[in-house]
């Protein structure tokens, strides 16, 4: 059973700005492996580019820092070719919602099991600031200095609609909450979304450590709530004005895309024997 020191990465030094709500992430995503008894030597972390697009380095487990907006079509490489081992995907909102919107809707459809864990801060943090598709309407930016025009994405909605088996908001600044969102989602078997508020410190003066402490309450803490309900799961991935809900909104048991791959129940297909196979009928059509 591996422990918070083993997943230690002390070749890398971890480089975001003091006080980033990445670091509550990198720790209860440390944690939630721990808690959920995967092991470091079988698990890989994929992850886009921006200020997130650093957690493989900064964690003692298999990692592949992938293009931008790219997290998740590399997750999906991995587990078709391994899919035996416990693969995490990790995006900003920029990355994930954005440019990589295509792959996040296609993921949640198909159902891969996999965990998908973003960093939200609403703003594009690495290059210095500017909207992103979860920036609140009307917020000055240096991109948008007379204010954003549109309305922002709802990635809860949206996975939720998309058909994702298990969808989760946490907040970066009650980690252990956050911690035991993210092992449960590595535990469930398919696609589990997990969005996270991430204050940016630096850029973001809107959304807040402070904002998201009064705004944020937990479902189930003071009415019942049934995630199994998709509708009312909906009704909640929509709710603002009186509190943004944490917990797990959504969740379902339905086979896995890997379980409709005939092969796969086999062996995983890197461990496959090829020496065997002749592709010399295969390339004669390309002569």
């Amino acid at each position: 059973m591996a422990s918070i020191k083993d997943l230690a990465q002390d070749s890398h030094t971890v480089t975001w700005c003091p006080g980033c709500g990445n670091f509550s992430i990198l720790a209860a995503l440390k944690k939630a492996i721990v808690d959920s008894g995967i092991e470091p030597h079988n698990t890989v972390i994929a992850s886009g580019i921006g200020c997130s697009g650093k957690t493989p380095h900064f964690i003692r487990t298999y990692g592949f820092e992938s293009l931008h907006g790219r997290s998740l079509a590399a997750a999906s490489g991995i587990k078709l070719a391994n899919h035996s081992l416990n693969v995490i995907a990790v995006g900003g909102d920029g990355d994930g919602y954005g440019i990589g919107m295509g792959h996040f809707m296609h993921a949640c459809r198909r159902n891969y099991d996999m965990t998908y864990v973003v960093h939200d801060n609403q703003i594009y943090g690495l290059t210095t600031g500017q909207t992103s598709p979860t920036s609140q309407k009307g917020m000055k930016t240096k991109s948008t200095p007379d204010g954003a025009l549109e309305e922002p994405v709802n990635p809860i909605a949206f996975s939720i609609a998309a058909g994702a088996t298990f969808v989760a908001r946490g907040f970066s600044g009650d980690l252990v909450h956050l911690s035991g969102l993210i092992a449960q989602g590595i535990k469930h078997r398919g696609f589990a979304h997990i969005d996270v508020f991430q204050p940016c410190v630096v850029w973001n003066k809107v959304n807040t450590f402070e904002y998201f402490r009064k705004k944020c309450y937990k479902l189930g803490e003071n009415e019942k709530y049934d995630p199994t309900d998709r509708m009312a799961a909906y009704a909640k991935a929509w709710e603002h004005a009186d509190g943004l809900p944490i917990g797990v909104l959504y969740k379902e048991e339905r086979p896995t895309y890997e379980d409709g791959l005939p092969p796969l129940k086999k062996s995983p297909l890197s461990k496959m024997q090829i020496d065997n196979i002749n592709i010399d009928g295969l390339l004669k059509g390309y002569e």
